[in-house]
């Protein structure tokens, strides 16, 4: 089993920045991926970003390109999200997620990652 913890949430003003992080535990491995989701209320969950083991591959969702990085440190089993220019938009409740084993690419639908964390708000004033 894998654990993930997000951190880093919080209220901040439209044009500011957040960074969030996804502590992984448990027994991780050098084949998972680490997707970014996020759900606002009434919504449902979408992909944002993901990142291979390796740091290599990086997808993006188009709402979030060019604004957001996904990043990751193997030595310390997190990965990051870097949130720059929010939006009132970008209001959600963020989750990070892991699958192994996944092959090339990186998976961009909810039900195909295996290990979740709990969440962390996000909220963008305007």
């Amino acid at each position: 089993q894998v654990q993930l913890v997000e951190s880093g949430g919080g209220v901040v003003q439209a044009g500011g920045s957040l960074r969030l992080s996804c502590a992984a535990s448990g027994r991780t491995s050098s084949s998972d991926t680490t997707g970014w989701f996020r759900q606002a209320p009434g919504k449902e969950r979408e992909f944002v970003a993901g990142i291979t083991w390796s740091g290599g591959t990086t997808y993006y969702a188009d709402s979030v390109k060019g604004r957001f990085t996904v990043s990751r440190d193997n030595a310390k089993n997190t990965a990051y999200l870097q949130m720059n220019s929010l939006k009132p938009e970008d209001t959600a409740i963020y989750y990070c997620a892991a699958v192994r084993n996944y092959g090339l690419g990186i998976p961009k639908r909810w039900r195909e990652y295996a290990y979740w964390g709990q969440g962390t708000q996000v909220t963008v004033s305007s």
